[in-house]
């Protein structure tokens, strides 16, 4: 039976290892669905295709290796278009696939007509339509290509008379479809950043993601260099909670004593991030950092130096090079310091703490000691972020992902679910505030029709709640009227599409809720009441930024006595 231009692209995918293809079934995509059908890859059909793209980007950031979706012509394709921007953003490999009319109704304003190329070259590396059968294995060979060397999205349009017609050969040079492998920084510049570190006393050490399977070789340098370890919220999971050497982290997601390090100390040196909060990085050239993209290096913060590399090989060659220190008083101090911070918030998310409200502090801890050693955690967007970012204990085996670049609202639940289906034994739990959870609640349908075993805790406070912060960080009176909204019952919700529901309201119930969810075979939903009023730590808060809380609280009051 000859093979179509289908069955190719399929083919190719099967090759590589991808295990699944997200998506929503139509017309242009039946040849495309008929070649998967035929395979080993699983199709996983969504309830909106935004969905889709989110799995595909959960998946190629815990995996590091190629996540698929597909959408059909017109609105099938561009609703791709937002959950593509969390691969686009957070620099992982997905490949998205548009369905299309056939190549003879081009140009005549068909029915959904849309032109893909032109949708998706913001979010992509690389877009293309496939636009004959002769064309189309180099294209898919280029497409897959490009998502791999550029860690983003590549996207090909497949009109469907194109993909069900005979291929003319298949896809050649397989083997160089992988992703890119690690490289060491130079021996020039590693003897150059074993120079400036030794003539320096107090260092910080900041991981960031590109930290992830260094966990050795960060310990070695912190106790070579007696150097605290700070992180990124993307270089949270890296190391347990309780290690001597891992402090936590930097700004809003982060701690007092951190913040003082960074500003007091000689050099930060600044690994495998590109922390994008310049106001809690050093305002002086005392830098090094390193990372495997040039274009990062010294956009965030004044730097010294800048070198080429991934952490862990370029790490080893350093510990080699760079001198002892025998000076330990800077790291006790932010050790001291960092004790302070954790009993303040081990105080603040005690369920005991009210006797008839749940604090949103208890529910990301309780959370987080329930949790299994090797749990995954996918943190949406919004004030829960911060409490989850912040109350977490992480056990240095779990994974935690979010829209930390992106910083999409409601992003949480699809990359769970696509996460989820590389495992269905793991545990995957979606961690979400009322808003980004009603944004996408549909995708809950997704997990229970293909056994997901998803766990979805939801912050329920009605109301966008960092909204709040936002309006009245520069001076604004929230508008309540636009923040606040009604929700459903989510335990009646998660039951009605075939989960389970449970309920917290009071802090006696937290507990119980969270480890029911957590027994039962199947998705489920915690909706947990919390106090809407909570208020996060702020590590550094700027005289202006104060300002402008205090003018924004005055025309709240202003607003609640005359209305306007």
């Amino acid at each position: 039976m000859a093979q179509m231009v289908a069955d190719v692209l399929v083919g190719v995918l099967e090759q590589i290892g991808v295990r699944q293809v997200f998506g929503l079934i139509g017309d242009s995509l039946n040849p495309l669905g008929d070649a998967v059908r035929r395979s080993k890859i699983e199709w996983i059909g969504v309830r909106h295709e935004e969905g889709a793209a989110l799995a595909a980007a959960g998946q190629a950031k815990l995996t590091g290796r190629l996540g698929v979706c597909a959408g059909t012509t017109g609105p099938g394709s561009t609703h791709l278009v937002a959950g593509l921007y969390e691969a686009a953003r957070d620099h992982a490999p997905v490949l998205a696939l548009s369905g299309d009319m056939p190549s003879k109704l081009r140009g005549t304003d068909y029915v959904q007509t849309t032109e893909p190329n032109l949708l998706f070259r913001d979010v992509c590396l690389y877009t293309e339509t496939v636009s004959s059968p002769a064309q189309a294995s180099a294209v898919i060979h280029q497409a897959i290509s490009a998502a791999y060397a550029g860690r983003g999205v590549a996207h090909l349009t497949l009109p469907q008379d194109v993909i069900s017609a005979k291929a003319d050969g298949g896809v050649t040079s397989v083997a160089t479809l992988r992703p890119l492998p690690e490289f060491a920084a130079s021996a020039t510049d590693v003897s150059t950043m074993a120079r400036q570190i030794d003539a320096v006393d107090n260092i910080v050490i900041m991981c960031g993601s590109g930290c992830h399977g260094a966990a050795d070789e960060l310990r070695a340098l912190s106790d070579r260099l007696k150097a605290p370890l700070i992180h990124s919220v993307k270089g949270k999971d890296i190391m347990p909670f309780d290690d001597p050497r891992w402090m936590g982290g930097i700004g809003m997601i982060g701690t007092k004593a951190v913040y003082e390090a960074i500003m007091h100390c000689d050099l930060l040196l600044m690994l495998g991030t590109d922390y994008p909060y310049s106001e809690f990085l050093p305002h002086k050239g005392s830098v090094i950092q390193v990372d495997e993209r040039a274009g990062v290096l010294g956009r965030r913060a004044p730097t010294a130096f800048g070198v080429v590399g991934s952490v862990r090989p370029t790490l080893k060659l350093l510990i080699e090079e760079v001198a002892a220190k025998n000076d330990g008083e800077f790291f006790e101090r932010v050790t001291s310091e960092r004790r302070k911070w954790d009993e303040m918030l081990d105080k603040q998310a005690d369920p005991k703490r009210s006797r008839d409200r749940i604090h949103p502090q208890a529910v990301a801890r309780a959370v987080s000691d329930a949790a299994k050693r090797d749990a995954v955690f996918i943190i949406d967007t919004g004030l829960n972020t911060l409490w989850s970012g912040n109350w977490i204990r992480q056990s240095g085996s779990q994974r935690i992902l979010g829209s930390f670049n992106n910083c999409g609202v409601g992003t949480a639940l699809g990359q769970a679910n696509g996460i989820q289906v590389l495992d269905r034994s793991r545990q995957i739990i979606a961690i979400c505030g009322d808003g980004g959870f009603n944004m996408l609640m549909c995708e809950l349908l997704t997990a229970v029709h293909h056994k997901l075993p998803v766990k979805v805790i939801v912050y329920n406070n009605s109301a966008l709640g960092l909204i709040f912060l936002e309006a009245e960080g520069v001076g604004l009176p929230a508008f309540r009227e636009a923040i606040e909204f009604p929700n459903p019952d989510f335990v009646a919700l998660a039951r009605a599409c075939g989960g389970h529901g449970f309920k917290a309201r009071q802090p006696d119930e937290l507990h119980g809720a969270i480890a029911e969810a957590f027994a039962v075979d199947g998705p489920a939903i915690v909706d947990c009441v919390v106090a809407a009023d909570e208020l996060p730590n702020v590590p550094h808060i700027e005289l202006d930024l104060a300002a402008h809380y205090a003018i924004a609280k005055v025309k709240e009051a202003v607003i609640a006595v005359t209305g306007r």
